[in-house]
């Protein structure tokens, strides 16, 4: 019989205490409404009269529950492993382990010998461990087999296979993952909304589409407190949106918004208060009951009022199957098992504490009887009574499935019934493909409208760029001289919108785990999402490039005929959504962004260097002259040249001879020196220029068209493909590393859930004891003080006004005491941690703040440990690297390093650390993390402790272990204050003091706990509130008391109370007593130096420099990458260019060899931003506040150890390029100095100096991208310096001017010129004259040669005789400036150097406005 037929009177009413939410205060009705805010709002009302309509209005409904037998489950990976370095990775035998895991890859179990059923109607509550297989259960419940290696066993929905579940009713079967991932820039509503349309079924109560979803959207609403913020964007980490609780609820909502039969809710009572976690199970339970669905919910820390909603529990003990069945049964069960409860331990801790061997207390006579490992809990489960209860329930159920086809049948119908009319019936989806178009593209619009501000950057960004280059080719004349420039204007126009897309992709790859868990919910499918995409893009593209070519075209004053601008028009937008079809595929194709955007670096180079610009297609080599037929900008470059140049007939700028003595010739006996031009002639035609520089056609132009439209069609396809086939995201390390080289125990470090891999590994002192070494160590924590603080209040500016955060906070924090510090959500507790320890930022303070008495030292932060409730570290440092850098540069320099080691090592014993000393830190799980931050604070010899939620986001198990650790550390005398969340009673219990703080920061409670909570309790029962019941959990008993949380309320001002309360005024007293007594004592120690750091400069840059060298060498995906970038930039500009002749156009390829080289500083600086704004955080979040060492050291070894890798770098492209461009190696020496060891200084400092004053890598990369086009524009190569015309002085400015020259002028100055047969003009002398007759007075004054000197006809000339003059006259680059070049080269590497340390404290370090300091400034000299 279904649960849900006989659930018990207490959990009904326990359940129904939800079900009536008035959404008006004087509500009285109780009629319930179906639409929310017409009245009262009764969820059990509302879903009792929707299921009575479904049934008048002959609307089939369908149920579904899952049975499995023999479930096991394989997992790919081992348990630990080492950390990689570059040896590591760079070792050719590596290559050999990777065809052995390819072969045979390492698999391990993940869950086995599973066997139940859950009925519909049923409640199942999976509980386990960290790592004991939670989320493996309940994602392979709901039908997510892919994430997993292999299933094996039987598991049914009603007579359903999981095959045939995936392929027709997906949607019925969801999963609700821990992580809560939305659209940032979409409102809460807009997201309800979108989940709620794509599942609306076509069957339904008489109300249009739009009115079932509104419906829908304000009852989720309206249950989980959400319509104050309907309207609120859900935001993230960058974009300011709801709280993380009410983003909680978003994910609850949107997955009950999908109607699913079966649900698997993954800990989705993570970051919501326990009253709000209460009323979301109760939701549960009143649908399981109502609608007859199937919820399976997997918690770490139940309460006893939780656990009482559940039917049937499951316990797991890694990996396997503990016990299956009522959950009113399970305590029973194990007592009579063996185990012993602890003193008011809820059921659910307990049944967890059973499966931890540290945790689990055995009942006397059992010693010998009790199951101990998981094998023999599973054994002894199934030779159970309730053993084989499940197995006769799961027979039950089978039959009576097996012997109903007419419910299967039934089901299908329903199913059926609910797709559109347009839609496949045997689909998943229930709306229609355009159904499914228009809600995404409604969507997409939406997205953009959440972010606009980032789209109105985008335009003016264009914008910005056409002005830039229009005004740099600003109205270009109708002469020869400026051919070159015009191809310049062509090549930036496609280049820029068509590269500008590179930047989509890491937001690509942010959606992607979104549009992954809507597909496996059957809400669309992925392709749509990508043609939504492309149809809502190409109209805003379109309004952005139509901007973007009317300024860059009218600017530059291209051909002005209409046809020929839309036909720019055209081409440059087509390219544009070519491209972005292009780089989304590549998105598309990959499952992570390291690897895309590696490929679409390389794409780029190819890209822009076979467009047919930097070399003309006839003067590629034929090896790699394929290439331009691959490269869709080259039809399009090809396009807008043949487009512009057929209708121009240029007036030759440079006619042959001219000057002095040949005033008086013809016509008949000049010449134009430009490619095209015609004896005879004074004009160029620009059809026959193109003609004869490029092999360009007019004919070619619609050709090109067509085949950039095919290029955009099959970019197209492979996006659409590849977006529908490739979902999935890279996942990640599921192994806990351990150091090369260290005595690693890898069997203690093996996580048994893939989905929770890193909040596993157990140590030996976990839970309730802590170690015997540990305890030896404690006896040695330095001696602690009393601190004390009275009448604190800390007031911040708001909007206009001031906001108080605390008002009049007293108390004091004793030695061997443990205080907490509690409150609701919002009441101040981390502020007031903050205001303590002295890490507030703004606002103003005011109270005192003693230590021992006496004021606080000037060491203060030193003296004091500070753990932060995110637990902040370097992921590549092992323990001991973390805790020994602590001990380093925080204990004086007077303790020997020996001293300091051993320091360490009885810290890690405190800690129980000890076998994972050598594990890396960030694949350690949370519980060892927040021990390894806790330890990072306790090396420093801490006076006194501060902690800020130490048991955030841990099981119950870890957060007693936890908690026993600062128990046991009071006790050895030191001084520890912490704020804690919902604590359990048994948790509750080991506090000796509490502060309660209720919301504007007033104190309500200051004072013992008492044993058993007596004497806090006794103090709110004698004020007025309700009595605490016997087993009632007291830390929620004086929440609710005060009325903390979503739904309670109370009469009693209770900061009015404690202020008149005896406890107040003895408080007073004690504080007095402690300070006299505090000041009679000697003064509290302090440093010598009274210095704000403990260690000199010099040495916190050497300590910092070896860490960073560390972390450098074991990240060698970063310095791979590093490397790889430059070998195939230098092979791939270098083959391009090979052997350049000494032809003019061999002389210009050089320079664009070297021009080329330049560019790859884009992604060498991208790249190294990333590390440095790695390494920035965690000294802003944590080292900073603890003084451990100066901002000037830490930025000084962020400089120093990314140089030897970039000059490295910078090193083997030199060797790749320089010999294989054909560059004279007599001159190589001069060359390598400045493009091997100068140029990576550049761009290590010009990159970290724009990474300083940027908040996050990726608006870090979109500076420096518009700033180094600005730097590109300007060094006289795509327009030569004498035609910058008022942008000269840009030149004068830009870097990049005096490297190209320093590296062009020095390699290829003082060096001759042959012309190509192409580059010879023909000159028809005066009838009588020989050429050197003729020419010889012209080629003295203007230089050049000419090839036959004796000859009196077709004179063959050269323009050019030597290097200096084609650079010289073209380029303004000469041979003699090279050493200058270098000096001012290095001077404005010493300018971004200086830059680094200015914005790091401009924009990181100094409080308030620069505009403050000028005001102040003139208000001095006033």
């Amino acid at each position: 019989m279904s649960r849900a037929s006989g659930v018990s009177s207490g959990r009904r009413a326990d359940a129904q205490s939800i079900s009536r939410q008035p959404t008006r205060s004087d509500a009285t009705s109780d009629e319930g409404t179906l639409t929310p805010g017409d009245g009262p709002f009764d969820f059990e009302k509302t879903l009792k009269t929707v299921m009575r309509r479904l049934e008048q209005s002959d609307i089939k409904t369908r149920e579904l529950g899952v049975l499995f037998e023999n479930l096991r489950v394989v997992g790919l990976g081992a348990g630990a492993t080492y950390q990689a370095t570059l040896a590591s990775e760079l070792n050719p035998l590596k290559f050999i382990d990777i065809v052995k895991r390819l072969r045979h890859p390492p698999v391990r179990d993940i869950l086995t010998g599973f066997e139940g059923c859950v009925k519909p109607g049923e409640m199942l509550l999976v509980l386990g461990r960290p790592g004991a297989g939670c989320s493996t259960l309940l994602k392979t419940l709901a039908n997510h087999r892919a994430d997993y290696h292999a299933v094996h066993g039987d598991v049914f929905y009603d007579t359903f296979t999981p095959a045939e579940i995936a392929k027709h009713y997906r949607g019925d079967v969801q999963y609700c993952p821990e992580d809560d991932v939305h659209f940032p820039t979409l409102t809460v509503k807009e997201t309800l909304d979108f989940a709620a349309k794509t599942r609306t079924p076509q069957t339904r109560i008489a109300e249009t589409r739009r009115e079932h979803r509104e419906t829908i959207t304000d009852i989720l609403a309206t249950i989980f407190g959400l319509r104050h913020v309907k309207d609120t964007l859900v935001g993230d980490a960058r974009i300011r949106g709801v709280s993380g609780g009410e983003k909680k609820r978003v994910s609850i909502s949107e997955v009950l918004a999908t109607r699913s039969r079966i649900t698997a809710w993954d800990n989705s009572t993570r970051g919501l208060d326990a009253s709000t976690a209460l009323e979301f199970v109760r939701a549960l339970r009143l649908a399981t009951d109502i609608a007859h669905v199937t919820t399976i919910v997997a918690i770490y820390q139940a309460g006893e009022s939780l656990y009482e909603l559940f039917d049937k529990v499951c316990v797991l003990y890694e990996g396997k199957m503990a016990y299956f069945g009522p959950a009113e049964h399970a305590r029973q069960y194990f007592i009579d098992m063996g185990y012993e409860p602890a003193n008011r331990q809820t059921t659910a801790d307990f049944l967890v504490a059973v499966t931890d061997p540290h945790g689990r207390t055995l009942r006397k006579g059992f010693e010998d009887r009790a199951p101990r490992t998981a094998d023999e809990f599973a054994q002894y489960f199934l030779s159970s009574d309730l053993g084989a209860a499940n197995r006769q329930d799961m027979e039950h159920y089978r039959m009576e499935c097996e012997g109903n086809p007419e419910k299967s049948e039934t089901y299908r119908q329903s199913n059926r019934a609910e797709h559109a009319t347009t839609s496949r019936a045997r689909s998943s989806y229930i709306i229609s493909i355009p159904m499914q178009a228009r809600a995404l593209m409604l969507r997409r619009v939406q997205i953009i409208k959440g972010a606009v501000g980032a789209q109105v950057i985008q335009v003016m960004s264009f914008v910005l760029q056409a002005v830039i280059v229009g005004t740099i080719f600003l109205r270009v004349s109708d002469t020869t001289s400026t051919f070159f420039s015009q191809g310049g204007v062509m090549f930036f126009a496609l280049l820029f919108s068509a590269l500008s897309t590179m930047a989509e992709i890491p937001a690509l790859f942010g959606q992607r785990p979104i549009v992954l868990r809507h597909t496996r919910a059957a809400m669309y499918h992925p392709f749509v999402e990508a043609v939504a995409l492309t149809l809502v893009d190409a109209p805003i593209t379109a309004v952005t490039i139509i901007v973007f070519c009317i300024v860059l075209y009218f600017v530059v004053g291209l051909q002005a005929s209409a046809g020929q601008f839309f036909i720019f028009l055209l081409f440059v937008y087509s390219m544009t959504l070519t491209m972005k079809a292009w780089f989304r595929a590549l998105a598309a194709a990959f499952k992570s962004a390291a690897p895309a955007q590696a490929i679409a670096g390389v794409s780029v180079l190819i890209l822009v260097l076979y467009t047919g610009y930097t070399i003309p297609q006839p003067y590629m080599i034929g090896a790699l002259r394929w290439l331009t037929w691959l490269d869709p900008l080259h039809y399009g470059f090809e396009a807008l040249m043949v487009n512009q140049f057929r209708t121009v007939d240029a007036v030759c700028s440079s006619l042959i001879p001219t000057g002095p003595g040949y005033e008086s010739v013809s016509l008949q006996n000049q010449v134009c020196t430009t490619v095209g031009s015609q004896p005879g002639q004074d004009t160029v035609n620009g059809a026959r220029y193109v003609a004869l520089s490029y092999g360009y056609s007019y004919s070619h132009l619609w050709r090109n068209y067509g085949i950039i439209i095919a290029f955009g069609i099959v970019f197209l396809s492979a996006l659409l493909l590849l977006t529908e086939i490739n979902t999935s995201v890279a996942g990640d390390s599921t192994v806990t590393l351990f150091k090369r080289g260290a005595k690693a125990n890898m069997e203690q470090a093996v996580p048994d859930d893939e989905e929770k891999p890193r909040n596993s590994p157990p140590s030996p002192t976990e839970t309730t004891g802590v170690s015997e070494d540990a305890r030896e160590a404690m006896k040695e924590a330095p001696a602690a003080n009393t601190f004390s603080f009275e009448n604190l209040t800390y007031v911040v500016p708001v909007g206009g006004g001031q906001r108080k955060l605390l008002d009049n906070v007293s108390g004091y924090v004793a030695p061997s005491k443990l205080t907490a510090l509690m409150g609701e959500s919002g009441a101040g507790k981390t502020t007031l941690l903050n205001v303590l320890s002295e890490r507030t930022s703004g606002g103003v303070v005011t109270g005192n703040r003693f230590m021992n008495g006496q004021t606080l030292p000037p060491d203060f932060r030193q003296k004091t440990g500070y753990v932060q409730q995110m637990d902040t570290h370097l992921p590549t440092a092992t323990v001991r690297e973390a805790l020994f850098f602590s001990a380093m540069l925080r204990q004086p320099p007077s303790v020997p390093q020996s001293e300091k080691e051993a320091w360490v090592d009885k810290c890690l014993q405190m800690c129980g650390l000890k076998d994972f000393a050598d594990a890396i830190v960030g694949s350690l799980g949370v519980e060892h993390r927040k021990r390894t931050t806790i330890g990072v604070e306790l090396v420093a010899k801490p006076s006194l402790i501060f902690l800020d939620e130490p048991t955030s986001g841990l099981d119950s198990q870890s957060a007693w272990a936890i908690v026993s650790f600062l128990r046991s550390l009071a006790a050895s005398g030191q001084s520890i204050v912490c704020t804690i969340h919902q604590p359990s009673a048994e948790l509750f219990e080991q506090f000796d003091r509490l502060l309660l703080l209720r919301k504007g920061g007033q104190t309500v409670y200051f004072g013992d706990v008492g044993e058993k909570s007596s004497a806090l309790i006794g103090y709110f029962e004698s004020n007025g509130a309700r009595p605490c019941g016997e087993a009632e959990n007291p830390a929620e008993y004086i929440l609710d008391a005060i009325g903390a949380g979503a739904t309670a309320t109370t009469d009693i001002d209770w900061a009015d109370t404690w202020r008149k309360s005896d406890h107040a005024s003895d408080l007073v007293k004690e504080l007095d007593t402690i300070h006299i007594e505090g000041r009679q004592r000697e003064t509290v120690s302090t440093s010598a130096k009274m210095s704000v750091y403990q260690t000199s400069w010099s040495f916190q840059l050497a300590t910092l420099l070896k860490r960073n060298a560390e972390r450098h060498w074991r990240d060698p995906t970063y310095l791979i990458a590093k490397l790889g970038v430059n070998i195939a930039a230098g092979l791939l500009i270098g083959f391009t260019f090979f052997k350049a002749k000494d032809t003019v156009q061999g002389t210009q390829n050089k320079l664009f060899a070297i021009f080329m080289s330049t560019i790859i500083s884009v992604p060498l600086s991208n790249q190294l931003q990333v590390p440095f704004l790695d390494m920035r955080s965690i000294f802003e979040i944590r080292e900073r506040h603890s003084s451990m060492y100066s901002w000037t050291a830490f930025i000084t070894s962020q400089i120093l150890v990314e140089i030897p890798w970039n000059i490295l770098g910078s090193s083997l492209y030199f060797l790749c390029w320089y010999w294989t461009v054909g560059f004279p190696t007599d001159r190589g020496g001069f060359t390598y100095l400045m493009l091997g060891v100068v140029f990576p200084l550049y761009y290590t400092t010009i990159g970290q100096a724009i990474a300083a004053m940027c908040p996050n890598a990726e608006i870090a990369a979109l500076v420096f991208s518009f700033l180094f086009s600005f730097v590109l524009s300007f060094d006289g190569v795509l327009q030569p310096f004498r035609q910058l015309g008022w942008w000269q002085w840009m030149y004068r400015l830009s870097p990049y001017t005096y490297l190209i020259e320093a590296l062009l002028g020095q390699a290829i100055g003082h060096s001759s010129v042959t012309c190509d047969a192409v580059e010879l003009v023909t000159v028809t002398p005066p009838s009588g004259q020989t050429c050197q007759q003729y020419l010889g007075r012209f080629i003295e004054e203007a230089g050049g040669y000419i090839t036959d000197g004796d000859a009196s006809s077709n004179c063959q000339y050269c323009s050019y005789s030597t290097t200096d003059a084609f650079l010289g006259q073209s380029f303004n680059i000469y041979y003699s400036h090279h050493w200058r070049d270098f000096g001012i080269f290095f001077a404005f590497i010493l300018f971004n150097v200086c830059c680094i340390y200015l914005f790091t404290y401009l924009f990181r370090l100094r409080s308030g406005s620069l505009f403050g300091v000028f005001k102040r400034l003139v208000a001095k000299r006033q």
